[in-house]
């Protein structure tokens, strides 16, 4: 009769778990499902790119089931499926987020020129919305695509800071907001807006040269935690191709899963201390 309780109370304690883990799932679930589709919306209108969010969604989970059926083909491992199709799932979000990252850099890069370029146009006797104009001709891409995208919302019955504030939206960089900071105070105050711009030309330029200077001196430091990152995969590979038979317990048995998992924690930890260190903001 005891026995017979305990696994009535053993059953009705993994149902309730099994219940609350399915509801926590589905609620994640459709939490990412949202944020995913509005983030990739958003990062690809930046660049340019329409899509429909559900399309975007529905090929995200199909990349990830393709993945996982394909790692389950070449492996015969459920985990090792699963976790092939969780990183699939989980990476095209990351990607968006360094390419949006990327791009962000590059219009700062691009920025110092066109600084030096409006604040010429803007001493020939130009005003200020003709001198984007034809400065918009000269720059290449993408910030030619940002000041384009400037002009054509004016065009279109946007007021002049408004635009402004929808391009520091879209570029949330500091040398933007310097940019946009001093063309709304030479509007409301006046003063010599292409002196302020050779000066804020020459700050980001000078911004810039102290980020490269750092980037180059932490790069051994960011070098070490991609080797400490990769070096356990490869020689995980490389120990499998001298001894399948023996390296195939790493993850088909539950010690060698345990084994892995730790090492995947270990290895997540060390690359995210290494990366904290290497960062330092100007």
């Amino acid at each position: 009769m005891a026995i017979l309780i305990i696994m009535l109370t053993s059953g009705v304690v993994a149902a309730t778990s099994a219940w609350f883990g399915m509801r926590v799932l589905h609620r994640e679930y459709g939490r990412y499902r949202a944020t995913f589709q509005q983030d990739a919306v958003r990062n690809l209108a930046e660049f340019f790119v329409f899509l429909d969010p559900a399309q975007l969604w529905g090929a995200n989970v199909a990349a990830a089931l393709a993945c996982a059926g394909l790692v389950f083909v070449f492996s015969g491992g459920v985990p090792a499926a699963v976790v092939a199709g969780l990183v699939a799932f989980l990476l095209p979000r990351r990607l968006l987020h360094w390419a949006r990252l990327r791009r962000i850099r590059l219009i700062e890069e691009q920025l110092p020129d066109l600084l030096l370029a409006l604040a010429g146009t803007l001493r020939s006797g130009a005003g200020l919305q003709k001198g984007l104009q034809q400065v918009c001709l000269h720059v290449r891409r993408p910030l030619a695509q940002e000041l384009g995208l400037l002009l054509q919302q004016q065009r279109m019955g946007v007021s002049f800071p408004d635009a402004l504030d929808a391009f520091y939206r879209r570029v949330p960089n500091e040398s933007v907001a310097l940019f946009i900071a001093a063309i709304k105070v030479a509007g409301e105050t006046g003063g010599s807006l292409a002196d302020t711009l050779e000066q804020i030309s020459r700050t980001v330029r000078g911004r810039l040269q102290l980020i490269g200077k750092i980037r180059a001196l932490t790069s051994q430091g960011r070098m070490q935690a991609w080797i400490m990152g990769c070096l356990p995969a490869l020689l995980v590979a490389a120990l499998y191709m001298l001894d399948p038979l023996t390296m195939r317990a790493l993850w088909t048995t539950p010690g060698g899963w345990l084994v892995l998992s730790i090492v995947v924690v270990l290895e997540l930890v060390g690359v995210t201390l290494v990366r904290k260190i290497m960062e330092i903001e100007v």
